[in-house]
């Protein structure tokens, strides 16, 4: 190999030597202890290599949570291909597209997506098998069992990619991250030092494998050797119960489910007590979201800013952070970076960079970064520059203590009067209001200051918003230029698949046959 450092094949045969008898995965009343899941690996590996599956090649997995789809990555990790796990809530035509775009070769599926696989499976002309996971037309048993054990792993090199996560852009069609060993691993070890992660911990995998929060949740233990407990669906009661009935010390969730977690009924008398690390990202998280959460788990919250591009975590707030009131003004922060990762605020038109304090684009620089976007050499170049640095697309700032803020995608920043004005501040102070359950502020077109910012909210059940009322309300907490100038209240927002707010379908009626982007 090119490098010496080890590769995810070569980690889980260590784990499977030392620890051979030591529990690996556990999902529902299935149990694979090390040595099982390398067997399960293997037989996988071997299977793929009949289907003629090789070195580049893609299969693709369209389910919910399931072990299959783990023991699969590991599999094409084995052999040299590379997983494209599908985001089971993208419309039929966007499932297509991505499997089409991956050349997938082999697509699992999970019983819940069968039929709808069977309607477009004229549109895949890639796909030369599909296999059933799970259900009452299982297939995957009987396929790994057929096959002996594989003994020749591809000899990888760190910069290999092994599994493709699709980012899941708020316009045009996603673009697959081809996410490497070194990368992976690197996250694995950054984020573990962070997190305190050791080889007794339980990681539970609550969020879908399609997105880092999952997939790279499950390689962080097994970077480690800790114990996976994936969860098929991400249910707020049966998490809360999971952290005592396994033993879970470290969990991922996303601001949403935790919401939902708090008001789980008898959601405080559940024991936490094996509960070390909360972290929580993917979106902003509103601030009673976050206190409701300490109350109920404790002083155990991480806040960790990321992307799929850079296999996950980037940034962390510590629990410390969580709990200080005289530091409460970096609860709206990202923390600071993890070991490993480096940030710089860059003026997104130079590529300069800027003082503390001054407003920027994100740019990181680690080795979790990925390879590039598969088939994409354009938007490759975009993204990654030639001294290894990643332009996040993100805006945002870093104080003068190293804390990180993001503040909004930098082609949501509204320029009002010569003002930058970043509609996730203005987002904050409105969800703090009691009348508010969720909330978008676009920029919309003003004669005089070019655009002014709009609120764009949904009522908390059983009240009713008094547009005057809220915009005084903001009067009291914001500078007069950065202060919504109107507002839309809607029954619900409109998202992408993975829950992220769309602005540019808020923003176009304002737009229509004026020059601002509305992506």
């Amino acid at each position: 190999m090119s490098d010496t450092r080890p590769t995810v094949s070569t980690l889980l045969q260590r784990w499977a030597t030392e620890r051979p008898d030591d529990e690996a995965v556990r999902f529902g009343a299935t149990r694979h202890t090390w040595a099982q899941l390398d067997e399960r690996v293997r037989r996988v590996a071997a299977a793929l290599r009949a289907e003629g599956v090789g070195v580049g090649d893609r299969v693709a997995v369209l389910d919910l949570n399931h072990p299959s789809c783990l023991e699969l990555t590991l599999a094409c990790a084995r052999i040299g291909a590379a997983n494209a796990v599908v985001n089971f809530r993208l419309a039929p035509p966007e499932i297509v597209y991505v499997i089409n775009d991956a050349k997938a070769a082999i697509l699992a599926v999970g019983p819940e997506f069968a039929g709808a696989v069977e309607q477009v499976r004229d549109k895949l002309p890639s796909v030369r098998k599909v296999l059933h996971v799970g259900g009452a037309s299982d297939e995957y048993e009987a396929w790994l069992a057929a096959h002996e054990p594989d003994e020749n792993p591809y000899d990888a090199a760190p910069d290999d990619c092994f599994v493709q996560l699709y980012t899941s852009g708020t316009t045009g069609f996603p673009k697959g991250a081809m996410l490497t060993h070194r990368g992976m691993l690197s996250h694995a070890e950054h984020v573990a030092h962070d997190f305190a992660l050791a080889p007794t911990d339980v990681v539970q995998v609550a969020m879908p494998l399609f997105h880092v929060g999952g997939m790279s949740y499950a390689l962080l233990a097994l970077g480690q050797g800790a114990r996976i407990v994936m969860a098929r669906m991400p249910d707020p009661a049966t998490l809360l119960d999971m952290f005592a009935d396994e033993g879970i010390t470290h969990t991922f969730l996303v601001p949403a489910l935790m919401g939902a977690m708090t008001q789980v009924p008898d959601a405080s008398a559940r024991d936490y007590s094996s509960l070390r690390a909360v972290s929580y990202g993917a979106s902003p998280c509103p601030l009673p979201v976050m206190r409701a959460s300490l109350e109920l788990f404790g002083p155990k919250l991480h806040q960790v800013y990321g992307m799929t591009e850079a296999c996950g975590v980037v940034s962390s707030l510590g629990p410390e952070d969580h709990t200080d009131p005289s530091v409460a003004h970096r609860l709206v922060s990202a923390g600071k970076p993890i070991i490993g990762v480096e940030i710089e605020v860059r003026d997104p038109e130079s590529g300069a960079p800027v003082p503390a304090g001054e407003p920027g684009e994100i740019w990181v620089r680690t080795e979790q970064l990925m390879s590039g976007y598969w088939e994409k050499p354009d938007a490759t170049a975009s993204a990654l520059t030639d001294d290894g640095w990643l332009r996040s697309g993100d805006g945002g700032h870093i104080d003068a203590d190293g804390y990180v803020f993001v503040t909004d995608r930098i082609k949501d920043m509204i320029v009002s009067g010569g003002e930058n004005v970043y509609p996730a501040e203005i987002e904050r102070v409105l969800a703090e209001h009691p009348a508010v359950a969720d909330v978008a502020v676009i920029g919309v077109p003003d004669e005089r200051w070019g655009e002014v910012p709009k609120a764009v909210v949904v009522a908390t059940p059983g009240q009713e918003v008094d547009a005057d009322a809220l915009l005084a309300y903001c009067r009291e907490h914001l500078a007069s230029f950065k202060c919504p100038k109107s507002v839309d209240v809607l029954d619900e927002l409109p998202r992408n698949p993975t829950g992220k707010i769309l602005k540019k379908d808020l923003r176009k009626p304002y737009w229509e046959g004026r020059e601002r982007q509305t992506v």
